[in-house]
């Protein structure tokens, strides 16, 4: 629901048009009282077409389409346990997963939850850390020195 302020126009706007007023005459008003502030034209027109067609309601129409944001709590949980899992997931996996955007899930990680790019890194120094002590136990295998 928008705020009371943003309604107020809508108000008067109804209110000319219940006394007869024309679009041009409302907005004349409007320009006198509110100055560079007051609704456009093109807005008292279209508010007032409504109103004069029987709309009773100041309230915007609800509008279609996508969600504004796919950081509900609840997705957000859903990346935070999958990365818990598996830490090298891949974000375009996890996006796929879950059927969000790769870039949600990447809002998600770095807004969200605030794992940076720290996770690549500890998995390089891992897979060096690991590879060092495979290549040490070899060399120590290979010349019988346990």
């Amino acid at each position: 629901m928008k705020q009371e302020c943003c309604l107020y126009p809508l108000k008067w706007i109804k209110f000319f048009v219940k006394e007869g007023l024309t679009p041009n005459e409302i907005h004349s008003k409007f320009i006198k009282v509110y100055g560079d502030s007051s609704p456009s034209f093109s807005t008292i027109k279209k508010w007032a077409a409504e109103f004069k067609c029987g709309r009773t309601s100041l309230e915007y129409d609800p509008r279609e389409g996508r969600p504004k944001s796919a950081t509900t709590p609840e997705i957000i949980e859903q990346v935070h346990d999958m990365v818990l899992d598996d830490w090298r997931m891949k974000v375009r996996e996890i996006a796929e997963t879950i059927g969000i955007s790769k870039e949600g899930v990447g809002y998600i990680l770095h807004e969200e939850l605030d794992m940076k790019k720290a996770l690549h890194k500890m998995d390089a120094t891992l897979a060096n850390s690991r590879s060092k002590m495979h290549s040490h136990e070899n060399l120590c295998i290979v010349l019988g020195v346990f």
